[in-house]
């Protein structure tokens, strides 16, 4: 069975940070941090309720049953001239 090499020690001092980065957010996660966030979001919500859109005034279709067609990328459309160059090329010989 193989072994694997040790961890060199760069490796192991990004793995404690990253274990301590992980500790402290996950200390930081609280009910009170949670409800805090919320009050947050609730606010920043109401504050930004004049831009909103009401939908029962707008309609909107994320989806149109592909009735419109997208149009051809640049680099499909210079695949299909390569291709139909390379066709037409061995027509002629």
């Amino acid at each position: 069975m193989k072994t694997l090499a040790e961890e060199s020690h760069k490796t192991k001092r990004a793995r404690e940070k990253l274990k301590k980065q992980i500790e402290t957010w996950q200390n930081g996660v609280t009910p009170q941090a949670l409800e805090d966030k919320k009050r947050e979001m609730h606010l920043w919500i109401a504050r930004h309720a004049t831009h909103r859109i009401t939908l029962r005034e707008k309609e909107i279709c994320l989806f149109d049953g592909n009735q419109n067609t997208a149009s051809v990328s640049r680099k499909v459309s210079l695949i299909a001239q390569k291709l139909k160059q390379l066709h037409c090329g061995e027509e002629g010989v």
